[in-house]
């Protein structure tokens, strides 16, 4: 396995930059961010640290490689599923050239949400899920590429009530998923934080799904027991856990790494950093990875090179 961590939490670097930091504070790889240009109306979205539609592979690869950190993969998380028309054909369009330009940097792993119109159930986004999505799957089983849906239920603010805008949110979902769309470039990018905080056991899921882990978020998450008993569970959820560094929370990472190491994963872990109390300056937010990389070495130890 090797550490690193998610791009989205430095937005004020560019990627040259972003590749520097990584290497300084000890990280062998970044997850890129590669949304569309522009500002985003949710946190941790609209960074683009590769604009697929302007990029120069060869550029890319050089600081990838001056720099010794490898990129995991590419990461773009919108709603493809949305009620809205216009914003679901516009994500869609986007995810496609995210996937396309993934082999033109030598790289084999997208990631990203299924998606979802959070007015309605599970089952009855099923027929859309499948028409999206079969086709997707198939364009990337002919890229030679991987995606791997990241299973945040994205249900925190009021507009993403009461299903949240992605589909993917547990290991029943997940399950039929892959029944459904049975193909090898179909798996998961998988943080344990999101089940954690939805009361579910997040490190049983990884001796069912082993295949299906393609890449790992590292985000801890803490739920408040006082809160919680006092807002319920059918509250927005921010109102009664809060995401942290890993080793701040809830997920126990010793089981976590433990189980991961028997099933056979060896590909990369990547902090996502969305701790607010390390949010306020870059200085802050560095300080965040540092954090995070001494705290995860304990169980990630740098493969030293052969004298």
């Amino acid at each position: 396995m090797k550490l690193g961590f998610v791009s989205a939490i430095v937005p004020d670097l560019d990627l040259s930059q972003v590749l520097q930091l990584a290497a300084a504070e000890g990280y062998e790889c970044v997850e890129v961010m590669c949304w569309p240009p522009g500002k985003a109306e949710r946190r941790y979205a609209g960074v683009t640290h590769i604009d697929v539609d302007a990029m120069d592979p060869g550029q890319i690869r050089g600081a990838s490689e001056s720099t010794g950190v490898e990129i995991s993969g590419l990461g773009y998380y919108p709603n493809l599923l949305s009620p809205d028309a216009d914003e679901a054909t516009t994500c869609l369009a986007h995810l496609r050239k995210v996937m396309a330009a993934a082999p033109k940097l030598g790289l084999s792993q997208v990631n990203t949400f299924i998606g979802r119109d959070w007015t309605k159930s599970v089952d009855d986004n099923w027929p859309r899920f499948l028409e999206v999505w079969k086709p997707l799957v198939a364009e990337a089983e002919d890229l030679g590429i991987r995606i791997g849906i990241e299973n945040c239920p994205m249900l925190f603010t009021a507009d993403e009530w009461p299903g949240g805008k992605n589909l993917a949110h547990s290991p029943a979902v997940w399950r039929r998923m892959f029944d459904d769309i049975p193909s090898a470039s179909f798996g998961l990018n998988y943080d344990p934080s999101h089940l954690a905080w939805q009361m579910m056991d997040p490190v049983q899921p990884l001796w069912e799904f082993a295949d299906r882990v393609f890449h790992v978020h590292a985000k801890d998450v803490r739920v408040c027991p006082r809160r919680l008993a006092d807002e319920g569970i059918l509250a927005q959820p921010l109102k009664y856990h809060s995401p942290k560094l890993p080793g701040l929370g809830d997920v126990n990472w010793s089981e976590f790494f433990a189980v991961l190491t028997e099933t056979g994963y060896c590909g990369p872990v990547c902090v996502e950093v969305e701790d607010r109390a390390y949010e306020e300056t870059l200085e802050d937010r560095t300080r965040a990875l540092r954090q995070s990389h001494t705290y995860l070495r304990q169980f990630l130890p740098r493969k030293e090179a052969r004298k």
